[in-house]
């Protein structure tokens, strides 16, 4: 597998916009790959935008299985099979679609957990029902506050840094789509061989702790199939405009590398 031959498709996740890769992507294209960050339907717009728009705004259509329907859709444009590199729900909908066989090698950045990996963090589980607002209609888009923000997102950052990124990036987002990623209706046949696959976490993340993401990786083991985890000291859930994004940066590069010399 040659690295300048191969596209990389980067997943965004809930919450954010897909602007937040536009670091990671000048940096993956000045490394030899191509690259490709497509926004979500119905979000392809300014965060600042996206936030002023009305709450019946149809990005209250997506669903998790339209979501991955439309990054199905932007792979079948590639002249040949990407390596998918997803971010927290982008992980999940990555692992999706390496199932579905539409990729050549997988990075799971601080994922969100599948169906049959059950969370145990008291953190995880204040921040979902947080989120799942099931007593709001779902027809209603949600907006993170800046205050779940700061405690989910962007712990561990200054203040300022916090709110710069807050409006640099987070957009409304469908409340099905939370609901159904937090109900774990996405499955994963956790037998299946499946191409290289790469899990990294954080240990002060408090969204996807780095436990999760852990049991994540461990329900892969027991075949022939590549699989890696590794865990970053220090760093939160948020990989974008942060210090630390560069180091996960650069291990997901060697480890691209790596796998490049296999002989699959």
């Amino acid at each position: 597998m040659s690295a300048s031959s191969k596209s990389v498709v980067f997943i965004t996740g809930l919450f954010i916009s897909n602007c937040c890769w536009d670091e990671w992507v000048l940096y993956f294209e000045s490394k030899g790959y191509q690259c490709h960050a497509p926004a979500w339907p119905f979000k392809d717009a300014l965060a600042e935008e996206l936030r002023n728009r009305p709450d019946n705004d149809p990005i209250e259509l997506n669903t998790i299985e339209s979501i991955i329907e439309h990054y199905t859709a932007c792979i079948g444009k590639l002249k040949e099979k990407p390596i998918l590199i997803g971010h927290s729900v982008g992980g999940l909908i990555a692992q999706v679609l390496s199932q579905r066989e539409l990729a050549i090698a997988a990075v799971a950045i601080h994922s969100s957990p599948p169906s049959g990996v059950i969370p145990f963090n008291l953190s995880f589980h204040s921040v979902a029902w947080h989120v799942m607002a099931l007593f709001c209609s779902p027809k209603k888009n949600y907006l993170m506050p800046f205050s779940a923000w700061r405690y989910s997102m962007a712990n561990g950052l200054e203040y300022d840094h916090q709110k710069e990124l807050y409006y640099e990036y987070v957009v409304p987002e469908s409340r099905k789509v939370i609901r159904e990623v937090l109900e774990f209706v996405t499955k994963i046949d956790f037998n299946k061989p499946h191409v290289p696959l790469l899990f990294t976490s954080g240990t002060h993340d408090k969204l996807n702790p780095a436990s999760v993401n852990y049991h994540n990786y461990k329900k892969y083991l027991g075949g022939n199939s590549v699989t890696e985890y590794t865990e970053f000291n220090g760093h939160s859930h948020l990989v974008f405009g942060v210090p630390g994004w560069k180091k996960e940066a650069d291990y997901i590069l060697h480890w691209l590398e790596g796998i490049s010399r296999l002989p699959y």
